[in-house]
């Protein structure tokens, strides 16, 4: 969430909530404003997920220390005695992310020296209003969609690039220097994980893994590209394997989009596959190492196609389902 929004948005949600408890009459009014700017997650479903602990949390907090100060009076060390007993209990059921506020709202009964319930619907009442002011405010998030569109372009620009460059290399001898594409692409993708993971988990009702696959589909492929690179960059083929290789890169990379199921592809790789077991077998040391690279390259060129198709059936048959 860029600062400005988020400062927009925990400024209106704290004077908001603050503004709403004082006029409906709740004592510590302010406290309702605290609570809201600490319910403010990342994403809906974290900030709903962190509401549902703190309610449990402040539950189990006004429970003990009404009962501690029932025992052994408004003291300092009633106080103390319920942190003894709350913190841990806390921890041990996951609520820990209520301590704060719901001590704060104990800290009200200490003050008062009084745990009648009106007292107590009060500090229930602010709580509400501050979870519920945070929940509201955070029903807006802005809209993802075209951020990622963008990254799908990128990631697919940077892999044909990428493909590209291996072709440079086979029929030039140029294009040792693919490694700063292949890193470029690892930042792209963690970025584009970051964001997919981000629009995922802010999905209440229908949350789809669609992004979130799509992008570790392309990162196992990029694992794939850091290995033939390095088999590119060492290998010496006849002037007839350079060209007929550099064509099947140069055909993948203009075949590679999001949209392509890739099928084709694979049928394709496993003709030029079958052509090569068919020549004839190496004379010479040299003769032998390049065409264990030369297979190597279409072994991972099948594989990293082979990624994408497994992807693209998966994600049909998902379709089907829902």
């Amino acid at each position: 969430m860029p600062l400005f929004q988020r400062t927009i948005k925990l400024t209106l949600a704290t004077c908001l909530a603050a503004f709403l408890a004082s006029f409906w009459g709740a004592s510590y009014a302010t406290t309702a404003g605290i609570i809201a700017l600490l319910s403010v997650s990342e994403t809906r479903r974290s900030t709903l997920k962190l509401a549902y602990k703190r309610l449990l949390s402040m539950l189990l907090a006004l429970a003990l220390a009404s009962l501690s100060f029932a025992v052994f009076g408004f003291q300092l060390w009633s106080l103390s005695l319920y942190l003894l007993i709350y913190i841990p209990l806390a921890y041990q059921l996951g609520w820990e992310i209520g301590i704060t506020p719901s001590t704060v709202l104990v800290t009200h009964l200490l003050l008062e020296e009084s745990i009648a319930l009106p007292l107590l619907a009060n500090e229930v009442l602010i709580f509400l209003i501050g979870t519920l002011i945070a929940l509201s405010v955070n029903l807006y998030m802005p809209d993802r969609q075209n951020k990622l569109t963008d990254y799908h372009t990128r990631v697919e620009n940077l892999l044909r690039s990428i493909l590209k460059r291996f072709e440079t290399f086979l029929r030039l001898g140029d294009g040792r220097n693919d490694a700063e594409l292949i890193k470029k692409l690892d930042q792209e993708l963690e970025e584009a994980m970051e964001l997919a993971f981000l629009d995922q988990s802010d999905q209440l009702l229908h949350q789809t893994t669609y992004h979130v696959a799509y992008f570790e589909m392309r990162r196992e492929q990029n694992y794939i590209l850091k290995a033939m690179a390095q088999n590119i960059n060492h290998c010496q083929f006849s002037v007839e394997e350079s060209t007929i290789l550099a064509d099947l890169f140069a055909y993948v990379a203009e075949e590679l989009s999001q949209e392509n199921p890739a099928q084709d592809l694979l049928d394709k790789i496993q003709h030029y596959l079958a052509i090569f077991r068919q020549r004839p077998l190496p004379q010479t040391r040299e003769e032998f190492e390049s065409r264990a690279t030369l297979l190597q390259l279409l072994r991972d060129l099948y594989v990293f196609v082979q990624i994408k198709v497994d992807f693209a059936q998966h994600h049909a048959q998902s379709s089907q389902k829902a």
